[in-house]
């Protein structure tokens, strides 16, 4: 879970730093009201909370970022008992909620306030120690780095990354890591553009996807999207709200797929009334919305930005049969050979 967001910011506490993304849109669809309960999966710096309380809904916030605590303290003294913060990952929303809720959002992936803190090695744009992990805890992308094999980082880079070049990548660091292993973003974005040099009229940095594949794969992003959109189903009410802002094409085809297959029953003959088939779980709200010219002119972290929603229906919840058909990369925790952090 791309190249970053614009994310969920606000004054709640201090100045905003940051630029909620699709914010007007997220709230059109989400249509958040006094007394209704709705739950922000992906606090951050707090944007999309704070606009969903400013419309006199009560919120539940989730993060697993440690680093929003002092956010989620200033929310608090602000809103009382209309918003709650609990420390956890979206996978696994439904079990923070006693009661169905009236809406959900989540803003997927790494967020501005991260890939801003050189200390937490997200971003090669600054250097800072090869980490990556949102949670702070866990094995860091210098543990994948310098750890996997050759085999396994071309899985990461090439299904994650969508790195062309990522066998040639993979080699790369095998070599160099037997003479020293890679512990700052520096050290590996510099490798990464000496063996790949940005040709001309190239935009993005070499290692650009490099650097997203190792993200993802040591949040198991993805993986906890597909949970997170199973444990909504299992969360909302009917007619409840599921808005999803993604920001690179991995997760929206997972969201797009999801909802497709949550949308659509079985054909239903002419002969029986009975559709041959589970009954839909959610009923889509149009399709993916992105941000105007005028939004991504201002925030260029919108121009990848996807939004999807989708309303609850009264059909039971179902999980999800086979991952893979929602387009979930087949990478598995490689075999480390040790930890080199």
């Amino acid at each position: 879970m791309m190249a970053g967001h614009g994310d969920r910011s606000s004054s709640v506490g201090g100045p905003a730093r940051h630029i909620p993304v699709l914010l007007s849109e997220v709230l059109e669809k989400l249509s958040p009201r006094v007394g209704e309960t709705i739950l922000d999966g992906t606090f951050g710096a707090g944007g999309y909370s704070a606009a969903v309380l400013e419309r006199g809904a009560n919120l539940i916030a989730l993060d697993r970022d440690p680093d929003v605590a002092s956010t989620a303290q200033a929310f608090a003294e602000r809103y009382g008992e209309r918003f709650r913060f609990v420390a956890g990952t979206f996978g696994h929303l439904d079990e923070y909620v006693a009661d169905p809720l009236d809406g959900i959002v989540l803003d997927i992936g790494v967020s501005s306030m991260q890939l801003d803190q050189a200390e937490r090695g997200f971003s090669f744009q600054q250097d800072g120690p090869l980490d990556m992990r949102m949670a702070q805890e866990g094995q860091s992308a210098a543990d994948v780095v310098n750890g996997a094999d050759a085999k396994e980082l071309t899985r990461i880079f090439g299904l994650l990354g969508e790195e062309k070049q990522a066998a040639r990548l993979a080699r790369m660091i095998e070599r160099r890591r037997a003479e020293r292993p890679f512990l700052r973003t520096s050290d590996l974005a510099s490798a990464i553009a000496d063996l790949m040099p940005r040709r001309q009229g190239e935009r993005i940095h070499p290692a650009t996807r490099a650097f997203q594949g190792l993200r993802i794969f040591v949040n198991d992003e993805l993986g906890e999207l597909v949970s997170a959109l199973e444990a909504a189903e299992r969360a909302l009410k009917p007619g409840g709200r599921l808005v999803v802002v993604t920001f690179h094409s991995l997760e929206d085809r997972i969201v797009k797929r999801f909802l497709q297959n949550r949308s659509e029953t079985k054909a239903v003959s002419r002969h029986m009334p009975v559709a041959d088939g589970p009954e839909s779980t959610f009923e889509r709200m149009g399709g993916a919305v992105s941000a105007s010219e005028e939004e991504a002119g201002a925030n260029p972290r919108a121009r990848s930005a996807r939004l999807r929603a989708a309303r609850r229906t009264g059909a039971p919840s179902r999980p999800v049969e086979d991952r893979k058909m929602l387009g979930l990369p087949d990478v598995h925790a490689p075999r480390l050979t040790g930890d080199r952090r």
